[in-house]
């Protein structure tokens, strides 16, 4: 972590921790080296700094690229691994940029139903998450948030102190439709697409919250 980044990890850990009494199971499931794709599911503004406080390696997160136009904003965000994507969190530069962050071995958390949660229930998967996933050679680790919802859902103005967990599920390798998707036809490469975003939202609606001891990867 370079020393903007780890003050903002530690800042975000302490909050979480004093606040809302944060704490994140199963972290060593998160290899701490090469690339990986954090996939979880969304339910507030404070999900993906929760998640990367979970973990000893830093992350690359995505940000919405006009914040980048304001130095002091736009320095502070490529300190904490930032990836500028356009509104719809979609398009070939931003793919790019995602796919860069993952070939340099980095890990970076996507959001497979790609916007926050109405209801605090899941949502259906996105083929985009597919997209990245077969395009690249990352693991993929299924996480699920808990809480956040009810802490500082969409129906919030002010974050509550309401108990929020993250868990970190086993690693995917989607190794066959990797393989499958060198050859086959356009037609079922799109099919593929969705199958992988189906798989990773089964994933994560199996992990379930737990009081086991909480684990620090």
């Amino acid at each position: 972590m370079n020393p903007v980044y780890y003050c903002g990890w530690r800042f975000f850990r302490t909050i979480y921790k004093l606040y809302c009494r944060a704490k994140w199971f199963n972290a060593e499931r998160v290899p701490t080296r090469g690339p990986v794709i954090m996939a979880s599911n969304h339910a507030s503004f404070i999900d993906p700094p929760l998640v990367g406080a979970g973990l000893k390696r830093d992350i690359n997160y995505l940000a919405r690229d006009t914040l980048f136009r304001y130095p002091g904003i736009g320095w502070l965000l490529r300190s904490w691994n930032s990836v500028p994507v356009d509104r719809e969190g979609g398009g070939a530069a931003g793919l790019r940029a995602i796919l860069d962050r993952l070939l340099a071995g980095g890990g970076i958390i996507l959001f497979p139903e790609g916007t926050r949660t109405k209801d605090g229930k899941l949502q259906p998967a996105r083929s985009g998450i597919g997209l990245t996933v077969i395009k690249s050679s990352a693991l993929v680790v299924p996480v699920r948030v808990f809480g956040t919802y009810e802490a500082f859902g969409r129906h919030k103005k002010f974050p509550l102190p309401f108990r929020i967990s993250v868990k970190y599920g086993k690693p995917m390798a989607f190794a066959a439709l990797r393989a499958e998707a060198k050859s086959c036809p356009k037609a079922r490469l799109k099919e593929i697409y969705q199958q992988v975003a189906n798989e990773i939202m089964i994933a994560i609606s199996k992990l379930e919250p737990h009081e086991d001891k909480e684990s620090f990867g």
